[in-house]
């Protein structure tokens, strides 16, 4: 429309990527079940809904672990989700001055056992933007399910502080811990997509107008951070560990204060966040019983027998075992046993980062404990056992309610079980990313630290081949 050429909108003509629980009016929104293979949702998401009024195009709808309960984006009934990243597929990598990465250890050829994930389980999300598919991108956020997939992915993303962004229209998994989240191919792209979604909305009592500030006002050489020693768990490589250093040394070398602290709580995030997330799932998926909403099943004699049936056919086996799980959980005989214990240590890693900040502005984090792992490793393992290992850094900031951005940094060295074969003489050639965490409200701030590292980084831009 010739107004909107004379001032055009924030995100006129940007392409946007909506992973697939957000309602979109007419759009079929299936969150990866067969249980919503038939809704069409009535409605749209605010944050869909400020994206297109801003002049965004939602191109499509994303892959996600069904419902949401996932790090791989493996679990979909409709079937894996592929890194874009030595998946097979041909492309180059550019520096930010638009010329092509020379550096004869690098690949980017097809992992020689099979493909890396994309991480969840916003993965689908996380791959649009990455492959250049979409220019931003929205993802939840229950315990790093946007951060793990931008990560592994090779992009920025930023978790709001909960209630920054409208919840209104996102199909729930656990009310008390998802937020929206964003990506984008440049921590730029993500600060005028946050400027547009933010802000109270009248759907959502959680909502809230948090105090503006302007992406400026951060300045370096004033602020101090912290860096977590119990984030650096078992089982986090020694590439992980580095690039944090690295980043240290870097902030150093500008005039940034760097100090250690302690979250002494962190361990208790991961069984805490196991026993609040299938309560609340039990409660949020007790609406889909084939009648109100899902799968009608095979059984129609409209009673308990016909749900069963419904949620049988409908859920697989990871969403019926948190159903069962919270169940267990909310039983009169264990409420107080399980579910009022896990919301005292929430409170307890609430605290930790009251504490932490008190001497600190921000923190400093690993996002995951590797790269991105291969399909076949992945799924060697069970979805609890990988969702346990895959969160450490990223869950205690969603029970805490705090803003956390990602920022990836560099890719990842030679595969160390394959020195001295052909495919060990090559690096593995996968992203790598740091993590800052802030108080509550400080979204815009973090973004403006995410702009600052990635301007002196040069992580390669991933670019397809014709």
């Amino acid at each position: 429309k010739d107004e909107f050429l004379e001032a055009p909108r924030p995100l006129e003509g940007v392409t946007v990527a909506v992973k697939d629980n957000f309602c979109v009016t007419g759009t079929r929104t299936s969150c990866g079940s067969r249980m919503l293979d038939n809704f069409t949702a009535p409605y749209t998401a605010t944050v869909v809904e400020r994206s297109q009024k801003a002049g965004g195009i939602v191109i499509g709808k994303t892959n996600l672990d069904e419902f949401a309960m996932g790090s791989g984006t493996v679990d979909s009934y409709c079937g894996p989700t592929k890194n874009i990243w030595r998946s097979g597929i041909k492309y180059k990598l550019k520096t930010k001055h638009g010329t092509d990465v020379n550096d004869g250890s690098l690949t980017t050829e097809k992992l020689a056992d099979s493909w890396p994930v994309a991480g969840g389980s916003s993965g689908g999300t996380a791959v649009a933007v990455a492959a250049g598919a979409a220019t931003v991108g929205l993802g939840s956020d229950t315990g790093g399910s946007v951060r793990i997939p931008a990560a592994w992915c090779g992009i920025p993303s930023l978790k709001p502080s909960y209630g920054a962004l409208s919840r209104h229209g996102l199909i729930p998994l656990v009310n008390s811990l998802d937020v929206p989240g964003l990506m984008a191919r440049n921590v730029q792209d993500l600060q005028i997509y946050f400027d547009v979604l933010r802000g109270r909305d009248q759907f959502d009592s959680t909502s809230v107008d948090l105090k503006d500030c302007d992406y400026e006002e951060v300045e370096l050489e004033n602020i101090k951070l912290g860096v977590p020693q119990e984030y650096f768990c078992e089982g986090m490589s020694d590439e992980v560990i580095k690039s944090v250093s690295d980043m240290c040394n870097l902030f150093s070398n500008n005039g940034v204060n760097i100090d250690s602290v302690s979250l002494p709580h962190t361990d208790m995030a991961v069984p805490c966040y196991s026993v609040l997330n299938p309560c609340e799932v039990a409660s949020n998926m007790a609406r889909y019983d084939g009648v109100e909403f899902g799968l009608a099943g095979s059984d129609t004699s409209y009673n308990e027998a016909m749900a069963a049936s419904s949620r049988s056919q409908g859920f697989n086996d990871v969403v019926r075992g948190r159903i069962l799980a919270g169940n267990y959980f909310l039983l009169r005989r264990h409420y107080d046993e399980y579910y009022l214990q896990a919301l005292k240590v929430r409170r307890l890693i609430q605290n930790d980062f009251l504490e932490a900040f008190k001497s600190v502005d921000y923190l400093l984090t690993p996002v995951t404990l590797t790269d991105a792992p291969s399909f076949a490793d992945f799924t060697a393992q069970d979805n609890r056992t990988q969702t346990a290992k895959q969160d450490h850094c990223t869950q205690p900031v969603n029970l805490a309610g705090l803003p956390a951005v990602t920022v990836p940094i560099c890719l990842s060295g030679y595969n160390r079980t394959t020195a001295g074969s052909e495919e060990g003489a090559k690096r593995r050639s996968l992203p790598l990313s740091v993590q800052l965490i802030g108080p509550y409200g400080s979204d815009k701030k973090l973004l403006r630290i995410a702009r600052w590292i990635e301007e002196r980084v040069d992580f390669p831009t991933l670019v397809l081949c014709d």
